[in-house]
C-alpha cells in the first residue's frame, strides 16, 4: 500500500469516528426509545443546549420535544448556525470571553422561568464548561479567565480542572438542575471526558458537583497554585461552604468516545487486523507518546495492522509556540519514529476539530515528517521545546484540517503498519 493511501485510509476512520459521535443521530436515537411526555395543560417546554454539539443536538431536539417550546443554544463563535425555532449564540472556546458572559446570564433567566408545569431539557456536549462562564459573585469574568488560563498552563486534567471550576460558577455542578426547581429537568449528554463522569462532561451542568471547596483548595495546594489564583477566588474557596439543594435530573448518556473507537475498527476490512489498545490515553502527552510507541514495538504484525487509541492528553506549556495536545503527541510520536516498523503513520485528532488555539484537528505523521521538517528550515527539537507542534507540521505539511465538526467526544488517535504483506 502507497504512502498516500494510508494516509488517506487514517483521514476516513477519522472520519468514520466523528460520524459515530454525530450528536443529532445520538439524539434521534435516545428519541424514539425514550418519546418525551406530553405537557400538562398550561404547560412549556424550555430546550437548552451548550457545548460544541449545541446547534446539532437542538436541530434534532426540536423534531421531538411537545410544544409550546422555548429553545436556546450556545457554541463557540466558529461553529455559528441558524437552527429554525432556537436563538443559537456564540462564545469563547477555551477561553471564557463576554459574550459568553451574556448567554449564562441568559441561560439563567430562562430557567428560572420555569415552574412545575414545565419541562427544562438540557442538551450538553463538550465544551460547555467554558461557553457558558457564570462567575460567582464577587468573582469578575476576568478572574475566571485568569483562573482557566491557570489550570490549562500548568497540565490539570479535565476533571480537576472541573472541580475547581464548579466551585465558581452558578451553573456548573448542578446549576442548571438548581436554576430550573421546581421544573423537571432531562439532560442528553454527549461525553467528552473519559470514563464518562456526568459530573465533568461540562462541568455538570445537571449532576452533583465533583467535590466542595475543601476539595478545590487541597488539589490547587497540591499543585503549588494556590497563591497564583486571583485573591477573589481564592477568598471564595475559603468561604465557609454555603447549604445546597441536591440536584434532582434525569441524565442521559447518549455518545461517547468508546463508540467512535469501536467506529474506526468496525470500518477496517480484509487483510487488517484492527484492535482498540485503550480508551483511556490520558495524562501528560510525552508519556502518551511512550505508550503508542511501546504498543507499536510490542505488537506482532502478521499482516497489516491497525491500534487503536482515545482519550485526552494534558500539556505542561513551557514556550510561547502555538499547538494543541494531538499536534504535540502526533509530532512527539514522529520524533521517535525509528522504533517503529517502516511505513507507519501516525493520526492524531480532536473529534471536535479543533486542537488548542489553531485551525488544526491535530496532525497525521509518518516516517518522513522529521525530516520535511527539517528540509524547511525549521529546528525540530527547538519548536517542541517552544510547545510550537502547529508550526513544525505545518513545515511538514503534516497538520489535519477538518473544521468544526459539530461534535466533541474527546480525542482519537490511530496507529497504521502496514506489515509484510504490503509494501511501504
Amino acid at each position: 500500500m502507497e504512502l498516500a493511501d494510508m494516509r488517506a485510509l487514517a483521514r476516513q476512520l477519522y472520519d468514520h469516528a466523528v460520524a459515530a459521535a454525530d450528536p443529532a443521530r445520538a439524539v434521534h436515537q435516545h428519541f424514539s426509545k425514550h418519546p418525551p411526555a406530553g405537557l400538562p395543560a398550561g404547560g412549556h417546554s424550555y430546550v437548552i443546549a451548550i457545548g460544541k454539539a449545541a446547534p446539532a443536538m437542538l436541530g434534532e431536539a426540536l423534531r421531538h420535544i411537545p410544544g409550546p417550546v422555548t429553545a436556546l443554544g450556545v457554541t463557540h463563535h466558529e461553529n455559528a448556525q441558524t437552527i429554525p425555532g432556537a436563538r443559537i449564540l456564540t462564545a469563547g472556546h477555551p477561553e471564557p470571553d463576554e459574550a459568553g458572559l451574556r448567554a449564562g446570564r441568559e441561560i439563567i433567566a430562562l430557567l428560572q422561568k420555569a415552574g412545575p408545569q414545565d419541562q427544562v431539557y438540557a442538551l450538553i456536549s463538550g465544551g460547555g464548561s467554558a461557553l457558558v462562564p457564570a462567575p460567582k459573585p464577587p468573582l469578575t469574568l476576568a478572574d475566571k479567565q485568569a483562573v482557566n488560563r491557570l489550570l490549562l498552563e500548568n497540565g490539570l486534567g479535565i476533571t480537576e480542572m472541573n472541580l475547581v471550576r464548579q466551585q465558581l460558577s452558578e451553573l456548573k455542578g448542578g446549576g442548571f438542575s438548581r436554576y430550573a426547581s421546581p421544573a423537571p429537568v432531562t439532560a442528553l449528554i454527549l461525553s467528552d471526558v473519559i470514563g464518562n463522569e456526568l459530573s465533568a462532561i461540562a462541568s455538570g451542568p445537571t449532576t452533583e458537583p465533583l467535590g466542595n471547596r475543601a476539595e478545590a483548595l487541597a488539589l490547587l495546594r497540591g499543585r503549588g497554585l494556590l497563591e497564583s489564583l486571583p485573591i477573589t477566588a481564592r477568598n471564595l474557596l475559603e468561604a465557609p461552604e454555603p447549604p445546597t439543594a441536591r440536584v434532582a435530573a434525569e441524565n442521559h448518556l447518549i455518545g461517547s468516545n468508546e463508540k467512535s473507537l469501536e467506529a474506526m475498527r468496525e470500518a477496517l476490512s480484509g487483510d487488517w487486523s484492527a484492535r482498540i489498545v485503550t480508551d483511556r490515553l490520558t495524562g501528560d502527552v510525552g508519556d502518551a507518546a511512550e505508550q503508542i510507541l511501546h504498543a507499536a514495538e510490542m505488537a506482532e504484525y502478521s499482516g497489516p495492522t491497525a491500534l487503536i487509541f482515545g482519550g485526552e492528553t494534558t500539556v505542561h506549556l513551557r514556550g510561547t509556540g502555538r499547538g494543541g495536545r494531538n499536534q504535540e503527541l502526533a509530532l512527539r510520536v514522529a520524533m521517535q519514529g525509528d522504533r517503529l516498523p517502516q511505513g507507519w503513520i501516525f493520526l492524531s485528532g480532536g473529534t471536535d476539530g479543533r486542537d488548542g488555539p489553531t485551525d488544526a484537528a491535530g496532525g497525521v505523521v509518518d516516517g518522513g515528517t522529521i525530516a520535511r521538517i527539517r528540509a524547511s528550515g525549521n529546528d525540530v527539537e527547538a519548536l517542541l521545546a517552544n510547545n510550537d507542534s502547529h508550526a513544525a507540521l505545518k513545515a511538514a505539511g503534516d497538520l489535519l484540517i477538518t473544521g468544526a465538526t459539530g461534535t466533541n467526544v474527546a480525542d482519537v488517535q490511530l496507529m497504521l503498519i502496514p506489515g509484510p504483506s504490503l509494501s511501504p
